[in-house]
């Protein structure tokens, strides 16, 4: 059994732990879960990963309890099937589906896994960016797996539903160390009902796209606006970069009392601000490819070497997977 410390990272090391435990069939055992934060241990987000990806493989689970801080993980093989799980609070329902999707590399069927919870909250992609970005870049390695969105949830009381539909992959070797030229700008904004007459959906996206046109020469190939019902009142707004060899996005989450304006040349900035770099993935993709770099193989250069990818390598090279991450002036490489 192998023995991992969770404790120089929060969720993501657990979910590491997991995923990686699943596809090689072997047992793991997570200490001091997320003991580096002010409120260490499992909370609801957790335990929800942790319960799908469970009984997707028939595990043998203790210390699944909330507020656990040592986890034992015993996995059988993955059954195919439907799934669901509720989060119970807004929590995101995106990083539920970061703990099932590297199993695409070792199924032998589909399964299906319907998450309810936060679907665009702080601290975790949110559910376009999941589509428009992190499953694009998952499939460049042979991982296949799409998400069916039904309703958006926002903090604090979540309630979205999304369904991540995971198939049998063909993990391949995948080089993302020259992003080519920017193609085109897609903007995407969604916003709650209950914004509508305040336009808060088209404000954001407006300033998202009036802020690229003005740093890039290039155009905005998709603008798309949508008000939602949701239980909460929220919005978010996506700018995704598409390059002849890469993606990147960038979203921002709209606060109450925060200009919608804001909002949308929050992402765009950032957008801008990579665009002039030497990253190939945002920074928020490069710890989510660490685990495909190591199930799958091949180079992925960073925009920023981050916590998250230096303990999601950490968590890597506990299962024996043989990482590499060199620094250059260019930006930093990471190897698999």
């Amino acid at each position: 059994m192998r023995t991992i410390d969770g404790g120089d990272g929060g969720g993501q090391v657990l979910r590491s732990a997991l995923s990686l435990a699943a596809v090689r069939g072997e047992a793991v055992r997570v200490e001091n879960v997320r003991g580096n934060r002010p409120n260490p241990g499992l909370k609801h987000q957790h335990l929800a990963g942790l319960a799908v990806i469970a009984a997707v493989c028939d595990a043998e689970v203790s210390g699944d309890d909330l507020g656990s801080e040592t986890v034992v993980f015993d996995p059988g093989d993955p059954d195919p099937g439907e799934y669901a799980v509720d989060v119970g609070t807004a929590g995101a329902v995106t990083l539920v589906f970061e703990t099932l999707l590297p199993l695409s590399a070792t199924l032998d069927a589909p399964i299906s896994v319907t998450a309810t919870g936060g679907t665009d909250v702080a601290w975790s992609p949110t559910l376009d960016y999941y589509r428009r970005v992190r499953l694009p870049l998952a499939r460049r390695f042979g991982l296949h797996a799409a998400v069916e969105p039904a309703r958006r949830g926002f903090y604090p009381e979540g309630g979205g539903e999304a369904t991540l539909h995971v198939a049998p992959g063909a993990p391949r070797s995948c080089s993302l160390t020259e992003r080519g030229d920017l193609d085109g700008v897609r903007v995407s904004s969604v916003a709650s009902d209950d914004l509508a007459d305040a336009e808060v959906a088209e404000r954001q996206a407006r300033a998202a796209t009036a802020a690229v046109r003005a740093a890039v020469d290039v155009p905005v190939r998709e603008r798309c606006v949508a008000t939602v019902d949701a239980r909460s009142t929220g919005s978010a707004v996506l700018v995704v970069l598409e390059y002849a060899d890469s993606v990147a996005g960038f979203d921002a989450l709209g606060e109450p009392g925060r200009p919608a304006e804001d909002v949308g040349e929050s992402a765009a900035g950032d957008a801008v601000a990579f665009h002039e770099g030497p990253g190939v993935v945002d920074e928020y993709a490069a710890d989510q490819l660490v685990l495909p770099l190591s199930l799958c193989g091949g180079r992925a250069r960073l925009a920023a070497v981050t916590d998250h990818v230096e303990t999601n390598v950490a968590v890597a090279r506990a299962f024996g997977f043989d990482l590499s991450l060199e620094e250059h002036d260019a930006g930093a490489v990471l190897s698999g």
